[in-house]
């Protein structure tokens, strides 16, 4: 589990592809602190297992469904990633649930400077519009965000100065893809709203209400 507050960037050293399974070496300092093997990290929002690290750098294993259903495929030596390491039970929490499981990709269609924000639109997957709501939360590239403003399945979000430079949204142009992640607890409601009403067709709890209240 992450909280989507990313704690550095990281940089590709390496990548050994067979098929469509790659192994990563990435480059990190703060997530290696107290690294140990068979730890989970996020890279751009995808939760990774450390397979291998030394004091400057960690291995991951990127299987064929990762491969096919994020960004991952894209990377190359030298591409900058998002890192966060998993939430510590004993600490603060910032930003939102965060699995690391994507849902699948988006892309960045505008980016423009207002004062001292950045607004961003993403165009996401239309099959995931339905776990969106203004002022919701969203995990792109595995950062915390929230929802300002939604147009069909065009989401705009608003990034600060710190975000903007601390994590690799910052580098992204408009056509860059983005991995995805909708909030976790959106999904949970929809999927056992779906559930019941196919079971209780008299329940009086539906999605149009769950929507007027503000849950979706």
């Amino acid at each position: 589990m992450f909280t989507g507050i990313v704690e550095e960037i990281g940089k590709v050293q390496r990548i050994t592809q067979s098929g469509e399974a790659m192994r990563l070496v990435l480059e990190g300092k703060k997530v290696l602190e107290d690294v140990k093997l068979g730890d989970s990290i996020a890279v751009s929002g995808v939760c990774l297992t450390v397979t291998d690290y030394t004091s400057s750098s960690f291995s991951v294993d990127v299987m064929p469904e990762t491969y096919n259903s994020t960004t991952l495929a894209e990377l190359k030596r030298g591409s900058s990633v998002n890192l966060e390491r998993a939430m510590a039970a004993n600490g603060r929490f910032g930003g939102h649930f965060v699995t690391g499981h994507v849902d699948g990709t988006g892309t960045i269609l505008r980016k423009e400077k207002k004062d001292n924000a950045v607004y961003v639109d993403i165009e996401v997957p239309p099959s995931g519009t339905v776990y969106t709501m203004f002022k919701g939360s969203i995990a792109i590239d595995g950062t915390s965000l929230t929802i300002f403003g939604i147009k069909d399945n065009v989401i705009t979000v608003s990034l600060i100065p710190h975000t903007y430079s601390e994590t690799v949204l910052g580098l992204k142009e408009p056509g860059d893809k983005v991995n995805i992640e909708f909030d976790m607890l959106a999904k949970y409601i929809h999927t056992l709203m779906e559930r019941k009403n196919g079971q209780d067709k008299n329940s009086k709890v539906t999605l149009e209400l769950l929507k007027e209240n503000g849950f979706m």
